[in-house]
């Protein structure tokens, strides 16, 4: 089973910067793809960002140029670096991992931006 552990949430004035850290354990050779979600109150779960296994990444258009997802180079913590931050990135960020057979998440970290 793979274990996950975000840190680095906070409150940020807009225009600042934070970076997320999601922290694994267990199966990690099993995971295909990570994934980080953020939900904001009364607002759907949203994709973020995503990485594989191989280092390919997709985002979100909400955050494409001011985003960034990778990896450490023994593939133990992922991270999302989060640049030019608005109040509309305010949200409970969430790490996810998925194998064929395995779909597991973070407890979250909070995000406040204020303007």
């Amino acid at each position: 089973q793979v274990r996950l552990t975000e840190s680095g949430g906070g409150l940020v004035q807009a225009g600042g910067s934070l970076r997320l850290s999601c922290a694994t354990s267990g199966s990690v050779f099993l995971v295909d793809t990570m994934n980080w979600y953020r939900q904001a109150p009364g607002k759907q779960r949203e994709l973020v960002a995503t990485i594989t296994r191989n280092g390919r990444t997709n985002y979100a258009d909400s955050v494409k140029g001011r985003f960034t997802i990778f990896r450490d180079n023994a593939k133990t913590t992922m991270y999302l670096q989060m640049n030019s931050l608005s109040p509309e990135d305010t949200a409970v960020y969430y790490c996810n991992a998925v194998s064929a057979w395995s779909n597991q998440w973070g407890q979250g970290t909070r995000v406040t931006v204020s303007s």
